[in-house]
Protein backbone atom coordinates (compact mmCIF):
# COMPACT_ATOMS: atom_id res chain seq x y z
CA UNK A 1 0.00 0.00 0.00
CA UNK A 2 1.20 3.03 -0.95
CA UNK A 3 0.28 7.17 0.67
CA UNK A 4 0.39 9.95 -1.33
CA UNK A 5 0.55 13.42 0.65
CA UNK A 6 1.12 17.21 -1.25
CA UNK A 7 2.24 19.85 -0.23
CA UNK A 8 3.17 22.90 -1.16
CA UNK A 9 -0.48 24.43 -2.01
CA UNK A 10 -1.21 27.88 -0.63
CA UNK A 11 -2.40 31.79 -1.47
CA UNK A 12 -0.78 33.59 -4.37
CA UNK A 13 -0.66 36.70 -6.45
CA UNK A 14 -1.18 36.36 -9.99
CA UNK A 15 1.85 35.74 -11.91
CA UNK A 16 3.26 34.52 -8.72
CA UNK A 17 4.98 30.81 -8.26
CA UNK A 18 4.32 27.69 -6.35
CA UNK A 19 6.08 24.71 -6.47
CA UNK A 20 3.38 21.70 -4.79
CA UNK A 21 5.41 18.38 -3.89
CA UNK A 22 4.04 15.02 -3.91
CA UNK A 23 5.49 12.27 -1.39
CA UNK A 24 4.58 8.69 -1.34
CA UNK A 25 5.35 6.27 1.59
CA UNK A 26 5.87 2.91 0.69
CA UNK A 27 7.39 0.95 -2.26
CA UNK A 28 7.02 1.85 -5.54
CA UNK A 29 7.89 -0.70 -8.17
CA UNK A 30 7.63 -1.35 -11.97
CA UNK A 31 7.11 0.99 -14.64
CA UNK A 32 4.58 3.98 -13.96
CA UNK A 33 3.46 7.33 -14.20
CA UNK A 34 3.17 9.86 -11.39
CA UNK A 35 0.52 13.01 -12.43
CA UNK A 36 -1.03 15.87 -11.21
CA UNK A 37 -4.77 16.71 -11.68
CA UNK A 38 -6.81 19.81 -10.67
CA UNK A 39 -10.37 20.19 -9.78
CA UNK A 40 -11.70 23.78 -9.67
CA UNK A 41 -15.30 24.18 -8.16
CA UNK A 42 -17.91 23.00 -10.52
CA UNK A 43 -15.64 21.44 -12.63
CA UNK A 44 -14.09 18.12 -13.73
CA UNK A 45 -10.96 16.92 -13.34
CA UNK A 46 -8.13 17.82 -15.31
CA UNK A 47 -4.97 16.21 -15.77
CA UNK A 48 -2.19 19.19 -15.26
CA UNK A 49 1.01 17.51 -16.15
CA UNK A 50 2.46 13.73 -16.24
CA UNK A 51 6.13 12.31 -15.62
CA UNK A 52 6.59 8.53 -16.14
CA UNK A 53 9.22 6.56 -14.34
CA UNK A 54 11.47 6.76 -17.51
CA UNK A 55 11.17 10.80 -17.54
CA UNK A 56 8.87 11.66 -19.94
CA UNK A 57 6.56 13.95 -19.51
CA UNK A 58 3.34 14.98 -20.99
CA UNK A 59 1.94 18.55 -20.16
CA UNK A 60 -2.01 19.67 -20.47
CA UNK A 61 -1.88 23.39 -22.77
CA UNK A 62 -3.15 25.01 -20.00
CA UNK A 63 0.63 24.29 -18.26
CA UNK A 64 2.67 24.10 -20.96
CA UNK A 65 5.78 27.33 -20.80
CA UNK A 66 4.58 27.64 -17.13
CA UNK A 67 5.12 24.76 -15.19
CA UNK A 68 7.41 21.89 -15.03
CA UNK A 69 6.40 18.55 -13.56
CA UNK A 70 9.73 16.19 -12.19
CA UNK A 71 10.50 13.63 -9.64
CA UNK A 72 13.37 12.13 -7.57
CA UNK A 73 12.88 8.75 -7.10
CA UNK A 74 15.50 8.14 -4.21
CA UNK A 75 12.87 10.72 -1.99
CA UNK A 76 9.61 9.09 -3.90
CA UNK A 77 8.66 12.51 -4.59
CA UNK A 78 6.97 14.09 -7.61
CA UNK A 79 7.40 17.86 -7.77
CA UNK A 80 5.05 20.25 -9.85
CA UNK A 81 6.94 24.07 -10.53
CA UNK A 82 4.12 26.56 -11.27
CA UNK A 83 5.22 29.68 -12.60
CA UNK A 84 3.24 32.97 -13.94
CA UNK A 85 -0.28 32.06 -12.17
CA UNK A 86 -3.02 32.71 -13.47
CA UNK A 87 -6.46 33.31 -11.14
CA UNK A 88 -7.51 30.51 -13.66
CA UNK A 89 -5.43 27.54 -12.18
CA UNK A 90 -7.12 27.95 -8.81
CA UNK A 91 -8.03 24.34 -8.05
CA UNK A 92 -7.41 21.61 -5.50
CA UNK A 93 -3.87 20.12 -6.90
CA UNK A 94 -4.24 15.94 -7.04
CA UNK A 95 -1.26 13.66 -7.23
CA UNK A 96 -1.82 10.04 -8.84
CA UNK A 97 0.53 6.96 -8.86
CA UNK A 98 -0.46 4.61 -11.36
CA UNK A 99 1.65 1.31 -12.20
CA UNK A 100 1.35 0.65 -16.07
CA UNK A 101 3.82 -2.51 -15.74
CA UNK A 102 2.71 -6.25 -14.61
CA UNK A 103 2.08 -4.52 -11.28
CA UNK A 104 -1.14 -2.53 -11.66
CA UNK A 105 -1.85 0.02 -8.64
CA UNK A 106 -3.36 3.51 -8.66
CA UNK A 107 -3.31 5.59 -5.57
CA UNK A 108 -4.35 9.23 -5.27
CA UNK A 109 -3.57 11.65 -2.36
CA UNK A 110 -5.69 13.92 -0.67
CA UNK A 111 -5.34 16.93 -2.62
CA UNK A 112 -3.76 20.43 -1.63
CA UNK A 113 -5.27 23.94 -2.04
CA UNK A 114 -3.90 26.63 -4.89
CA UNK A 115 -5.36 29.80 -4.92
CA UNK A 116 -4.61 32.32 -7.36
CA UNK A 117 -5.27 36.01 -6.36
CA UNK A 118 -6.00 38.46 -9.05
Amino acid sequence: QVQLVESGGGLVQAGGSLTLSCAASGSISGVNEMSWHRQAPGKQRELVAAILSSGSTNYADSAKGRFTISRDDAKNTMYLQMHSLKPEDTAVYYCNLVGLGFAHYDYWGQGTQVTVSS
